[in-house]
């Protein structure tokens, strides 16, 4: 049936007036308070990051926005309900490489889509990851510990926050770059796997810089190496997985922001807008690292890029060493 000009005009008018309300909503967000989710504990790299940027953050858009922590799952708790909230710009979250790539590639069954169930943001930060033994080991680098490998093979340990982190698939490619076989102790946070590796039950241990940094500058653990795009200015001394030839193992951790899918790019914008402004402020940028954390603040599109790159990568080293999600 074909409409007649009238009604072809009445149902342009409606469409341009739908249209024209959405973006004077879209113009005057955001009017109330927005929630910052963090899928861990307080405490942890990725809440300091968080509440670092929030505070300015809110400052930025004339909104508060508050931190709430919904730990559990590995981070899968509050990644999904980042992904579940309404897509109207006051329920945000944060990526992480735990979340976006490494337990959807142990978890096939993940109530969330990293890819599609995101609209992202800006990647907030980037830390460092490092690989650290004992002082009283006897071990000063890493080629001393690959003689130790090769001569103990399947009889050292090492410990990280728990299965199918960051910290473990750092392990994981560890053995895979160097043709070591370790055993992966998992614990229920890097709190209790730091506490063991400096009373000497485990050998080594991959970890967040920022967790294991005090140890360091206490000279309780010794750094073999970090992943890292150079020398760190706190560790200048201490090399670079990419300058020992081992490129697989120098990604670092980064710390984004996403809200759920079909955010409207108006929203989206004044996000990225008012958060490339916070990350220009000399106070933010000295806080962060502080906390071992550098800035960063690229394009949605860019985020979105590391995110899918993350996760593929993660989905081939979970199928290569057969890694489950159950691994005690």
């Amino acid at each position: 049936m074909r409409l007649k000009p009238f009604a072809l005009l009445l149902a342009a008018g409606f469409a341009f007036a739908a249209h024209t309300q959405a973006q004077a909503q879209n113009d005057a967000y955001p009017k109330k308070p927005i929630t910052l989710i963090v899928p861990f504990a307080p405490g942890g790299t990725t809440d300091i990051v968080a509440r670092v940027v929030a505070d300015r953050m809110g400052k930025e858009l004339g909104q508060a926005v508050v931190v709430e922590n919904r730990g559990g799952g590995g981070g899968s708790i509050g990644a999904t309900a980042v992904s579940r909230a309404e897509p109207d710009g006051y329920t945000l979250g944060i990526s992480t490489v735990s979340t976006h790539a490494v337990n959807p590639a142990c978890n096939p069954k993940l109530s969330y889509d990293p890819l599609s169930g995101f609209t992202p943001v800006t990647n907030l930060a980037r830390t460092a990851n490092v690989l650290t033994v004992n002082q009283k080991a006897g071990i000063e680098d890493v080629k001393q510990l690959l003689e130790q490998l090769k001569k103990n093979p399947g009889k050292m340990t090492y410990a990280t926050s728990g299965t199918c982190t960051i910290q473990h698939m750092l392990g994981e490619q560890f053995k895979v770059s160097t043709g070591t076989f370790i055993l992966h102790v998992p614990y229920r946070g890097a709190g209790p796997a730091l506490n063991d590796l400096l009373g000497g039950q485990v050998d080594m241990m991959f970890d967040n810089l920022p967790s294991s940094l005090s140890h360091i500058t206490g000279g309780k653990l010794r750094p073999l190496a970090v992943s890292w795009s150079k020398r760190l200015d706190v560790l200048p001394n201490v090399p670079t997985f990419a300058e020992l030839g081992l490129k697989q193992v120098n990604d670092p951790a980064w710390y984004g922001l996403v809200a759920p899918p079909k955010t409207p790019d108006d929203i989206v914008k004044k996000l990225h807008a008012a958060v490339v402004k916070v990350l220009a402020i000399p106070e933010v940028r000295e806080r962060l690292k502080a906390s071992g954390a550098e800035p960063v603040g690229n394009t949605p599109a860019e985020h979105a890029a590391e995110i899918k790159t993350e996760l593929e990568k993660m989905k081939s080293l979970v199928k290569r060493q057969g890694i489950k999600l159950n691994e005690s």
